[in-house]
């Protein structure tokens, strides 16, 4: 059951987070700021088209979520803690009910340097529809499929800030394993990925400590960044295995090196984004890339409206071999944003594989009501030709997601 697994991870944190609450009182004064915050949102599911496999929810799946939001800071705002909890509870799939420490992380900042310790959150990357370069943080895939949303992970992370750049040096203890949908949740392949068996090829198993570099600058109309992660791999191998009589999937976390390069170019109304990474297992040795840019068509017709269009290209050398969407696709989008007090905002895109032929279309609005509400309508759809495993475990997951949430 995933909401163990995330209970167990939470007692096995509790002493690192013991030591967190420990240091944070040996410095409390008078002069500590509290903030709290954080929303409740409520998620409807429709699928029109009956499942493709058995056990499957049929067209309507319903989900509550809570994310406190609780901050700290003391000692002139030098030092501060800032604490992000996650919980789900879903109608139907099992795995997707589940509890997570998004961030519960201290932080001191020095004259050029920063120190985070605890559980965090980093992101790297620029392009919009694939982050190659983002390997710090586990992806929560049963939130979504776009590896948008992301697990919490053990670290300690030193950012050593020069004229020439800014270097982070990051150990962090400790690995989180993916997560997959479970028998009855959509979005899934034919075989349920059984994360009870997972294996890795570290002999300490998920104990493994990963250690990775990053060096990040601004030259001009240029941001670039490039790092080095040594660690397990975030993508397991899936292979075949059974539970009892069932025929399900396991999956393999190899050990990897990993270069990477990310760039960005703002030149007017263009921003010119890429992303390239370098990695080696022992399963495979690859590049992979992702590249194309953004023209934004500020204040529309003499309106407060923008229009962004994009167009990305991404390529993996692997080829038809390759366990990513990305190994030779074209995606087209465009992002409006009214710029009013709502806050409305849509984004809207294609994507076209060039070596399967198939599809996928997806668009997302989000409009504001008032100080504390927000809307949301997604919708994704997919057009799989029959060779295409990736996309054809979701051939009848076309679907519209309508959110509601609620700040406090």
């Amino acid at each position: 059951m995933p909401l163990l697994r995330s209970i167990n991870f939470l007692h096995g944190i509790k002493l690192s987070s013991m030591g967190l609450i420990l240091a944070f009182a040996s410095q409390v004064n008078a002069n500590v700021e509290f903030e709290a915050s954080g929303k409740a949102t409520a998620e409807l599911r429709l699928f029109p088209e009956s499942p493709q496999f058995s056990h499957q929810y049929q067209n309507a799946n319903v989900s509550l979520a809570i994310e406190p939001d609780l901050f700290w800071q003391w000692n002139d705002g030098l030092d501060s803690l800032s604490f992000k909890s996650f919980l789900r509870l879903d109608q139907h799939d099992d795995e997707r009910t589940h509890a997570d420490i998004r961030e519960l992380i201290w932080i001191h900042q020095g004259d050029d340097w920063e120190l985070r310790s605890g559980i965090g959150k980093v992101f790297w990357g620029v392009t919009e529809f694939q982050h190659l370069v983002d390997v710090i943080n586990q992806s929560d895939s049963i939130e979504d499929i776009d590896g948008e949303d992301k697990l919490g992970q053990p670290m300690i992370n030193l950012s050593l800030v020069k004229d020439w750049g800014i270097v982070d040096l990051y150990i962090l203890p400790g690995f989180r394993e993916q997560t997959f949908p479970g028998k009855k949740g959509r979005l899934r392949s034919g075989l349920v990925v059984d994360t009870d068996q997972a294996q890795y090829e570290a002999t300490n198993d998920e104990r493994h400590t990963d250690l990775a570099v990053r060096w990040s600058h601004s030259i001009g109309d240029f941001d670039i960044g490039t790092h080095w992660f040594r660690g397990t791999n975030r993508d397991p191998i899936l292979q075949a295995g059974l539970k009892g009589s069932e025929t399900v999937l396991i999956p393999y976390y190899e050990q990897m090196n990993q270069f990477g390069l990310d760039l960005q170019a703002t030149i007017d109304s263009w921003l010119w984004k890429a992303e390239t990474i370098w990695r080696n297992t022992d399963s495979s040795t690859y590049w992979a890339a992702q590249a194309g840019f953004e023209y934004t068509f500020y204040g529309i017709q003499e309106s407060n409206t923008d229009l962004g269009v994009l167009l990305e290209y991404g390529w993996d050398q692997r080829g038809k071999k390759a366990t990513a969407v990305f190994q030779n696709d074209i995606s087209i989008g465009a992002r409006l944003a009214l710029n009013d007090t709502a806050s409305t905002e849509m984004l809207a895109g294609i994507i076209y594989d060039l070596d399967y032929e198939s599809t996928s279309f997806q668009v997302e609005f989000s409009r504001r009501l008032g100080d504390k509400w927000k809307i949301s309508l997604d919708g994704r759809f997919f057009s799989p030709e029959n060779d295409d495993k990736l996309l054809s475990s979701f051939d009848k997951d076309n679907h519209i997601q309508i959110g509601v949430e609620r700040y406090f």
